[in-house]
């Protein structure tokens, strides 16, 4: 991948894509091509291919997907599976069918099964049942890995897929029903400070461990991989230590700065009880992420504040 080369960040305005490009931004890469949905809908698959045949895009990386939280992602399943399916299929095919030199198919480490052996090493894929919670959109990231896979075996095409942890950062979605772990967190305690409260509540028993990355980290690694991994074989991108979820609330007490108590809710469920990824694959090209879970919860926090991402109460 040279600098320049003409790169096609499919979902750069979401969490990972945004990073992705300020990253190679940042390197000095001169040909980054984006769409946004209003310009370019990935569900529409004759519209995908004539992109990828007008624009001869040379690689291609796919953080475009749907997400959501627990709750949501729980109460939209077919969504989840359809629309990830679908763009991970066109965006795929279109790149094999118009010469992309190079693929990255970002997926998730909800695919591996819910009660793997920890740390969860690649080869734990397929060797049990997913989290129902979420078994629709692990479905959908499992057939684009498998895609990956498949197109290397049958067209020779260096697609490779890669397995973040849970992610976290500034460009994230803090919506109080729709958003993941740490920004529905961290907008509960700001909301609970500016309110005056003097109690927050947390989702569960709050005993279940998570890794988490902050995404500069991931953007990173990704630009590592485009450069010197080329295996068919997904790989792992995480931190390689976890916490629970007790004590990330304790920490984004400190964080926010509020100085009430933490209680559970008994009523909302767990998820899976643990979940931590090996990566030692990804360390041994060198990577290593840069941030402590404070130091990114610092920034994140910084920075949801400067754009008003949380509400002023």
């Amino acid at each position: 991948m040279e600098k320049d080369s003409r790169i096609f960040i499919a979902g750069h305005r979401g969490l990972v894509g945004s990073r992705v490009l300020l990253n190679l931004q940042s390197k000095g890469y001169e040909h980054l091509i984006t769409r946004g949905r209003e310009e370019l809908d990935l569900l529409d698959q004759r519209a995908v291919f004539d992109f990828f045949e007008t624009e001869q895009i040379d690689y291609c990386i796919v953080a475009a997907a749907k997400v959501g939280g627990i709750i949501y992602n729980q109460n939209h399943q077919a969504d989840f599976l359809y629309e990830n399916l679908v763009t991970a299929a066109n965006t795929l095919h279109a790149s094999a069918m118009n010469g992309v030199k190079k693929l990255l198919f970002l997926g998730s480490s909800c695919i591996y099964p819910k009660m793997s052996p920890q740390p969860i090493k690649e080869e734990y894929l397929l060797t049990g049942p997913l989290e129902p919670t979420n078994e629709g959109y692990a479905i959908a990231k499992i057939a684009g890995l498998k895609m990956c896979e498949k197109y290397h075996e049958q067209y020779g095409k260096c697609f490779i897929s890669v397995m973040p942890t849970n992610l976290y950062g500034p460009g994230d979605n803090f919506h109080p029903e729709h958003s993941h772990v740490i920004p529905g967190m961290m907008r509960r305690f700001h909301e609970a400070k500016c309110a005056g409260q003097d109690e927050v509540v947390i989702w569960g028993t709050g005993t279940p461990r998570r890794e988490f990355l902050f995404i500069e980290d991931l953007a990173e690694a990704i630009h590592t991989l485009m450069l010197q991994y080329n295996e068919p074989s997904t790989i792992n991108v995480g931190t390689g230590s976890d916490c629970s979820i007790m004590e990330l609330a304790e920490l984004m007490k400190k964080v926010v700065g509020f100085e009430g108590k933490i209680s559970r809710d008994l009523s909302k469920p767990d998820g899976t009880p643990r979940k931590v990824l090996d990566v030692s694959k990804v360390r041994s090209l060198g990577w290593e992420p840069t941030h402590s879970l404070e130091e990114g919860l610092i920034k994140t926090y910084a920075w949801a504040l400067e754009n008003k991402a949380l509400p002023k109460i």
